[in-house]
């Protein structure tokens, strides 16, 4: 029996202990109206993918069919990809965490980033390159020789840039973004230390003049400003306003302040038209139970408004590791560390010196225990694969929305940056138990808002 032909069992048939008469699934602990499919119906892998990933307090015995599709999705993907633990865990990308409509793709919409620096990953540029424009904001700087130098200040912007619009090339599709068909343009607003205020209002300034040039819809800000204060005397918030007045979008992180006494919004996220981003901590599943707040910072702002308007994943984030950097040569051998035979551990460690200090110590150890720092140290640097990581802050968070606000304009280009600020805050759903200062109007629900967006 498949699956699919389980979802017309009669409650009788189901039994008491399945469905327990309630309505509320054990996994996405959503209210439903959908049947409940057992377990024992589906196959091993799949129901294996079930209990790894969305894991109950207590023993289940069925899902919603809302769930199933979901993992149905996921298995497919799995199939086609290695990174996935010996557990089974920690393989749903962010569309399959989200639940993002997969009919859109962010095609024919350009994402504007600011960033501190990029490096053009092949998450963008293959099988066709969607990095339409490159600017950088630094005289000194030759325009295309600084994007290709995996400097310290690269990796910031190289990461959001992909988070958003990535294609997961390195990993056959699976950690993609939710617009990996959009196109890019990348703004360089310093070297290193802190983007300044001035240095942000430089690169909007670029942006509003270049926007019809490159079409640019959507603005990505990672990046605070310098200090508390009200829009109504901010030449940054100003400039924002102008943008969003000229038809673009601004998406900008709230910041991690949030477990501070003082969690000040500082601008461009405090102004009045931007959708500024905080943060879900969502525990790597989709049991909506489990869900939580980030410790991202919130208002009211100086001028008394609600930020953040909405929260998206903002820890578990998958995201590129910068090539050609130590980082990478660390999660490229712990990887073949982690998949060599025992054997096999001592040779592959001593072939290849001075790439972790850790490792070249454990040269006289046994195995079991070398086993041991190897599994350590992937969970320590969230290494999922040698080309993907987890990361956190709400510089991801930021983001997921904008390629979020890439597939509500592919769906819908007639829509403005007000109208998609109001259909993401009339989808969002609210966490319980959390003040609405921290959250603002909640989760963003990518599907919902595309729907909306297509009316």
């Amino acid at each position: 029996m498949t699956p699919q032909e389980s979802l017309t069992f009669p409650r009788q048939q189901r039994g008491s202990d399945i469905a327990g008469g309630e309505k509320v699934c054990p996994v996405c602990s959503r209210e439903t109206k959908d049947e409940f499919v057992p377990l024992i119906v589906l196959d091993e892998d799949l129901r294996k993918l079930v209990t790894a990933n969305a894991p109950d307090t207590r023993e289940f015995a069925a899902i919603c069919s809302r769930c199933l599709r979901l993992f149905e999705r996921a298995q497919n993907e799995i199939e086609r990809d290695a990174a996935v633990q010996k557990d089974g865990s920690h393989v749903l990308s962010t569309p399959l965490r989200l639940d993002a409509d997969d009919r859109f793709s962010g095609k024919g919409v350009t994402i504007a980033f600011l960033d501190s620096g990029f490096y053009p990953h092949v998450d963008l540029t293959t099988p066709k390159n969607r990095i339409i424009a490159y600017r950088s904001l630094l005289e000194e700087d030759g325009e295309l020789e600084s994007l290709f130098q995996p400097d310290v200040a690269s990796w910031h912007g190289m990461m959001t840039s992909v988070v958003a619009a990535g294609n997961g090339s390195l990993s056959n599709g699976f950690y993609r973004g939710l617009a990996p068909d959009s196109d890019v343009v990348l703004v360089k607003l310093a070297r290193t230390g802190r983007i300044t205020e001035a240095d942000i209002q430089t690169g909007l300034e670029w942006v509003l003049a270049n926007r019809e040039k490159y079409n640019i819809r959507v603005v990505n800000i990672s990046a605070g400003g310098d200090y508390e204060q009200s829009y109504l005397d901010d030449s940054l918030s100003q400039t924002v306003e102008h943008c969003t007045a000229a038809g673009i979008t601004i998406v900008c992180a709230v910041g991690n302040a949030g477990h501070l006494p003082n969690h000040p919004v500082f601008p461009p996220a405090s102004a009045p038209s931007c959708i500024a981003v905080g943060g879900l901590d969502d525990n790597n599943s989709i049991n909506r139970a489990k869900r939580g707040m980030y410790r991202s910072s919130y208002g009211p702002t100086a001028d008394g408004l609600q930020k953040p308007e909405v929260i998206a994943p903002s820890i578990w984030v998958p995201a590129p590791i910068l090539p050609n950097t130590p980082t990478a040569q660390q999660a490229e051998l712990l990887q073949r560390l982690d998949k060599s035979e025992d054997s096999d551990l001592h040779d592959i460690i001593r072939d290849n010196p001075g790439i972790d200090a850790e490792l070249d110590a454990a040269l006289d150890r046994p195995v079991h225990s070398i086993r041991q720092i190897i599994l350590l140290k992937l969970r320590r640097e969230n290494v999922i694969t040698q080309h993907y990581k987890y990361v956190d802050g709400t510089s991801f968070s930021a983001p997921i929305v904008s390629s979020l606000v890439a597939q509500m304009l592919e769906a819908n280009p007639a829509l403005t940056p007000q109208k998609i600020k109001r259909i993401l805050i009339s989808t969002a759903e609210r966490l319980p138990h959390y003040e609405v200062d921290r959250q603002g109007w909640g989760v963003i629900d990518p599907r919902k808002a595309v729907e909306m967006a297509l009316f």
